[in-house]
């Protein structure tokens, strides 16, 4: 193909226009070359975000260990019975008090498909978060879990996710997407939720008023057309919902993990950056793409932001998962965030979870 001024402007005016790529045009932008993949997404991004970085200001809170799924691509699940954990109400309000008093907005409550918590358990820890801070955003309970929650409770999602509203949980995030492919999730996570059940949460979710992220975790035994058909999935849902605030695309970190002995080294800058640029190309209805400095370091993160990504994430003020798979992390400074935006030439602000401004740096 021609990588000539009329050929890369043809794919930023069909999404600028809201127009559906077919899959073998999504397939194609693979073989496009990297600077030309980033430059399509860099001029989406110009026209729909300008030149504002926004980030968020969170915790991440890992409230229990102990996961019936064990997925093959997870370091974090408790191996034994002397390893496993489940916080009390006591601990995980103490770290949301310690978050807010250093700013934070955004409380994103995770966990492992534990059978022996039940969904009154969550309405008793929701409650008593939004009694002692009101002003934090509960973003909280993957597809995953509200799906486990529902059929360990013998409910409906639309009925599990009602009660857990009525007691403040505000958002989702869109973790245990993994590759939206049943062909692939039999391989890494049998015992998980499967592709439809996943968009069935987010679509009810949606239906409902509540927003979402959506994430997709590449780079283990995925193939280009799995992420062309898990990016139609995102944006096929988004075309009929508009529940999505962002896209979060991030890499498969395999060191501890049962993949370990396949896979050894996360995906390299190269991948990460063209399914990044991929990923805004294809997500015409998502505004939001998010980089992911967490799995990728400050560095890469600042590069994303001209492979199509307007947002920085988080500061991130505690991490489990990722972490637990060998990625050597600390949280970020609003400060440290700020400064790596402007240093690219950008302009920066903090937002809260439903890319509101709150102030700019």
């Amino acid at each position: 193909m021609n990588t000539d001024y009329s050929d890369w402007m043809g794919y930023v005016d069909r999404n600028i226009e809201g127009e559906d790529l077919s899959f073998k045009e999504g397939l194609h932008l693979f073989a496009l070359p990297l600077p030309v993949v980033g430059r399509i997404a860099d001029e989406i991004r110009k026209r729909k975000c300008g030149e504002l970085v926004t980030f968020v200001v969170d915790r991440n809170i890992s409230y229990t260990n102990r996961c019936v799924s064990r997925c093959k691509f997870c370091a974090f699940y408790a191996k034994s019975e002397e390893e496993s954990y489940v916080l009390s109400k006591h601990e995980i309000l103490k770290k949301i008090k310690d978050a807010v008093d250093v700013g934070a907005t955004q409380i994103l409550i995770q966990g492992g498909l534990n059978p022996e918590i039940s969904i009154e358990w969550f309405e008793d820890l929701f409650s008593a978060i939004k009694r002692e801070f009101p002003g934090v955003q509960l973003h909280s309970l993957s597809p995953p879990e509200i799906y486990f929650i529902a059929k360990n409770e013998g409910m409906s999602i639309k009925e599990t996710l009602e009660r857990l509203r009525d007691v403040g949980l505000d958002s989702l995030p869109g973790g245990g997407a993994e590759i939206l492919c049943d062909r692939i999730r039999k391989i890494v996570s049998p015992d998980k939720v499967s592709a439809d059940g996943w968009i069935e949460v987010m679509e009810t979710a949606h239906e409902m008023g509540m927003k979402t992220t959506a994430t997709m975790m590449f780079g283990h035994l995925e193939r280009n057309e799995d992420i062309i058909e898990h990016l139609f999935r995102i944006r096929d849902l988004q075309n009929k919902t508009n529940g999505f605030t962002a896209f979060i695309p991030w890499t498969f970190q395999p060191k501890n993990t049962a993949l370990y002995t396949h896979i050894k080294e996360p995906a390299p800058v190269t991948r990460y950056l063209q399914v990044l640029a991929i990923s805004r190309i294809v997500l015409h209805s998502v505004k939001n793409i998010q980089a992911s400095w967490l799995t990728q370091d400050f560095e890469v993160g600042k590069l994303a932001l001209f492979f199509g990504a307007n947002d920085f994430g988080g500061t991130i003020l505690e991490e489990n998962v990722v972490t637990a798979a060998g990625k050597e992390y600390r949280s970020a400074e609003v400060e440290e965030i700020a400064n790596a935006v402007k240093s690219v030439g950008r302009l920066v602000a903090q937002r809260n979870t439903n890319y509101e401004i709150l102030r700019f740096i």
